[in-house]
């Protein structure tokens, strides 16, 4: 298990040396330039404040140049400084909005998993029945409806309309007055209509990789003797089958953890939500290539970091994964 373990963290070294530079070169390669968009408003600036800007931020320098020195930044753990008018240190910009996504998508995928997997084993245990083809008809509907357009939709209804729940933001002006139990119940109201969208289309496409993986597990000569031996269908299906079949969702899990940001820039711009996803929109807007190189830093770093534990995870389920077999 030592040796399996060593060859996947040795190989993420080069993997992440080979993402940061592809991400690098595709992002400088986009049309416009921080000094464009600073400048777009306005057009009185002369040529040569816009090279002594280019100069100051090291945009007059070769691209291989500026790759070498972003990296070496790096190394110390320094993602340098904002582009926008603020030139704030990038790492701050992130600390203040990371635990907000962060705490949000844990919400949202622990929502999904939790449900994803009893759906999809009732889907599976009740094949072709009403039930099923229900389920199915859920799913459709959660892999055919755009991410954007449910959020619109659920801020028209449940927002404007009915007046149930907040639109934006996570808190209601003023709520800092608030009582600890009031406070948490008004942040609870705001991050309700998020959640239920980062929730819903990842929800309805777990559930039937759960039901595929249940009804092939149930399909198997050990799950037959299991059930000639006497054994209660419930002993059989969440003692025997359920571990097999939850190895390919382990995979998703770990596929899952770089979604806790990348997921988050949809939901995040449309309701106001001051995160990670946010912050990325914005930069990408303005061409501030600091905080997106290192928001796609940490998204790299999740990815990787999320494939190494779905291998652990693979290994420590499948014996013959980790013993090379």
């Amino acid at each position: 298990m030592l040796s399996y373990l060593t060859k996947r963290i040795l190989l993420l070294i080069p993997l992440m040396v080979g993402i940061t530079l592809i991400t690098f070169s595709v992002i400088h390669l986009a049309p416009g330039e921080p000094v464009e968009m600073q400048m777009a408003m306005n057009p009185k600036v002369g040529k040569e404040a816009r090279d002594r800007l280019r100069k100051f931020y090291g945009l007059d320098q070769p691209l291989h140049i500026q790759y070498f020195s972003w990296v070496g930044k790096l190394v110390r753990f320094d993602l340098g400084r904002s582009f926008s008018s603020d030139s704030r240190p990038v790492v701050d910009k992130i600390k203040e909005r990371l635990p907000i996504t962060i705490s949000l998508n844990i919400i949202a995928l622990f929502l999904e998993f939790g449900l994803a997997i009893p759906i999809g084993i009732l889907a599976a245990t009740h094949r072709d029945t009403l039930l099923d083809k229900g389920i199915t008809i859920f799913v459709f509907l959660g892999f055919a409806v755009p991410t954007f357009w449910l959020a619109l939709l659920l801020m028209y209804f449940l927002g404007v309309k009915l007046n149930w729940l907040p639109i934006s933001g996570l808190h209601t002006l003023g709520s800092d007055t608030y009582g600890p139990l009031r406070y948490l119940w008004d942040m609870a109201k705001h991050l309700l209509m998020p959640i239920m969208v980062a929730s819903f289309g990842s929800l309805a496409g777990l559930s039937r990789y759960m039901r595929s993986s249940m009804l092939n597990v149930i399909g198997q000569d050990y799950i037959t003797t299991a059930r000639a031996k006497g054994l209660s269908e419930g002993v059989v299906i969440y003692k025997h089958a359920l571990r097999n079949a939850l190895l390919p969702l382990i995979t998703l899990a770990g596929f899952s953890i770089p979604g806790l940001i990348g997921g988050s820039v949809i939901f995040e711009t449309i309701f106001a939500i001051p995160g990670m996803g946010q912050l990325f929109y914005q930069g990408v807007m303005g061409r501030d290539y600091p905080v997106v190189m290192g928001i796609l830093v940490i998204g790299a770093f999740l990815t990787l970091i999320g494939n190494l534990m779905a291998d652990i995870s693979y290994a420590l389920a499948d014996p013959r994964i980790r013993k090379g077999v």
